[in-house]
């Protein structure tokens, strides 16, 4: 907490009265301000930079030895339960990748458990060498076609702007209400203006005519670009474009030649769900940074996107740049092509180094949570699907995409039921509320994950979050459903009537109590046993069986009440029966 004494001997650095905490010498600073690199002298003070120039009255002198000196990296948009893990867990991933900073939006928790879930995921990150700043959820529940835990009116949310670390409204996922003007999500977005924040958008699919909905309500972000055409519409619309690359919304190659000199001051780069093993071996926005050096974008202006960008989308002033006033979190780069970080620097102090964390900088947290109770009652006769024709609805699954097809297919029934067909990939899906004990089940018919045997499950399923399975028989969905309601959430994957291999998620069934490094490994032991009941590759099945109950998402999704058409933005009969 920056305190009048604290400044006070910030500019005394300056003046050669006071030593600084830390210099560092040898270094060639990247100005994200001017693409210049410059080499000088860096004091820290207080955990911030005093100046840049020529020092010599230090504490401690650190040697770049030639190495470049860039601001940490900010994920402009993440979902934190992605990962699996609580933030203080997420710190020890993404610190040694860089990144320093992350804009998150809690609405996966607050969708099982309100501002209680908020509130654990905010204190939870306290004393954390992350910086984790909360947009607050603007969609509890995201839409009225399916059930979850909680209900997050405007009234609810404007208390907890006054939370440390909350700038602003998350991504604002009901497109029609905003259009209609209905009233509470409106009332949201005047909260949030009028506490300063800034207000986060979630175009999918939108044109650049239903943009102006967005722009005239004073929301100003989108990540859900998809191309290139779709990130200039936004750009030219006046709006921050945050692109993507995360373990199944791969859409930064896509979306990266809408950047020129020009106009790439309003573009920075988010990972938005991310797991933990693509975390462990690909990196987070170092990714980003190095996929769009690869693909032709310069390592500066790369760099500017992932920092001062990023910074200056949601308004963290002191954030983003190596330059006196800014909080000194500080990267060292052996070269700038390759990002190969050599040292991380958070507040002035070394927190990583040649890859290895100094354990000391990141404590363990014990901050208790007290996840609701699982509730339904499912039996094997709720999963029967009697189908009144043969021709029927089916929701094609596209590989690495959030999107899906709208398939129809004519199929044999027997006895007037679906049987899944291994032959045809066409596998039973079923979403059984979770929440409030409704006894909804949604039962659908999906295509694309190569099932020949068994059945998988997830509570991970957004953004109400209910049990969401895929199988090839009744009596293994039942067992995936209750091994997971056991557990107290998390992800199965059932053959034979076995459990083959299950991830607890104790916390809101969405998060592991345990090490990163146990949760990379039990969902590397789930996808090799999902290879044992799937011929399907490339593709993350769990992350993206996860998506396919999110109503807001293009094209056929299934919620616990039924089969949901993007298009239409209504509910569809499974059998087409004109």
């Amino acid at each position: 907490m920056e305190t009048v004494t604290s400044l006070r001997e910030r500019i005394n650095v300056l003046s050669h009265k006071d030593p600084a905490d830390v210099i560092i010498k040898n270094g060639r600073i990247v100005n994200v301000f001017t693409a210049e690199i410059i080499e000088a002298d860096i004091a820290i003070k207080n955990g911030y930079i005093a100046g840049i120039g020529e020092f010599h009255k230090a504490e401690k002198v650190i040697d770049a030895k030639g190495h470049y000196i860039v601001p940490g990296f900010i994920d402009a948009h993440v979902h934190v339960e992605s990962a699996m893990v609580p933030p203080s867990e997420m710190a020890r991933v993404l610190l040694p990748n860089g990144v320093t900073t992350i804009v998150t939006d809690p609405h996966e928790i607050a969708n099982v458990a309100g501002a209680a879930g908020i509130d654990y995921m905010l204190e939870e990150a306290k004393g954390s060498p992350l910086d984790m700043f909360v947009m607050l959820p603007s969609s509890v529940p995201a839409t009225p076609f399916e059930n979850n835990g909680a209900t997050l009116d405007a009234e609810s949310l404007r208390a907890l702007y006054n939370r440390e670390n909350v700038i602003g409204l998350a991504e604002v996922m009901d497109f029609p209400s905003v259009a209609s003007g209905a009233k509470d999500i409106l009332q949201k977005i005047i909260d949030a203006k009028t506490h300063g924040g800034r207000i986060d958008g979630h175009g999918a699919g939108l044109t650049r005519e239903n943009l102006n909905n967005y722009l005239a309500a004073g929301i100003r972000t989108d990540h859900e670009s998809t191309t290139a055409e779709e990130a200039l519409d936004r750009v030219r619309a006046g709006m921050f474009v945050m692109l993507r690359e995360g373990t199944v919304a791969r859409d930064l190659l896509a979306t990266l030649p809408a950047v020129n000199e020009k106009n790439s001051h309003r573009f920075c780069f988010c990972t938005d769900d991310k797991l933990i093993p693509d975390l462990v071996s690909e990196g987070s926005i170092n990714y980003n940074v190095k996929l769009a050096i690869q693909n032709g974008v310069s390592p500066i202006m790369a760099i500017q996107m992932a920092t001062i960008n990023a910074a200056a989308c949601h308004n963290l002033l002191y954030l983003g740049a190596v330059a006196a006033g800014y909080q000194a979190d500080l990267l060292f780069l052996e070269e700038l092509e390759t990002v190969k970080i050599t040292k991380v620097m958070k507040r002035g102090e070394v927190v990583v180094a040649d890859g290895e964390r100094f354990e000391a900088a990141f404590p363990k947290k014990t901050t208790t949570f007290t996840s609701p109770e699982i509730r339904h009652s499912l039996k094997v006769s709720d999963l029967r699907l009697k189908l009144l024709s043969d021709h029927v609805r089916v929701i094609g699954m596209l590989p690495n995409s959030l999107f899906t097809e709208k398939l129809e297919v004519k199929l044999d029934r027997v006895d007037g039921e679906f049987v899944p067909d291994s032959a045809r990939d066409l596998a039973k899906m079923v979403v059984v509320e979770r929440h409030k004990g409704t006894g909804n089940v949604g039962l659908g018919i999906v295509s694309g994950f190569g099932l020949t045997r068994g059945a998988f499950a997830t509570s991970v399923a957004h953004d109400s979050h209910n049990i969401v399975a895929v199988g090839m028989n009744d009596s293994d969905i039942e067992l995936a459903v209750k091994a997971l309601t056991e557990a107290r959430g998390g992800i199965v994957v059932v053959a034979d009537g076995k459990v083959e291999e299950i991830l607890p998620l104790r916390i809101a069934g969405l998060l592991s109590d345990q090490p990163f490094e146990e949760v990379a490994r039990c969902l590397k032991s789930l996808e090799k046993a999902f290879g044992t009941i799937s011929s399907a590759k490339g593709f993350d099945p769990f992350l993206t069986l996860s998506f396919l109950t999110l109503p807001v998402i293009p094209e056929y999704k299934l919620t616990d009440q039924g089969l949901f058409d993007f298009e239409a933005f209504s509910f569809v009969p499974l059998e087409i029966t004109e």
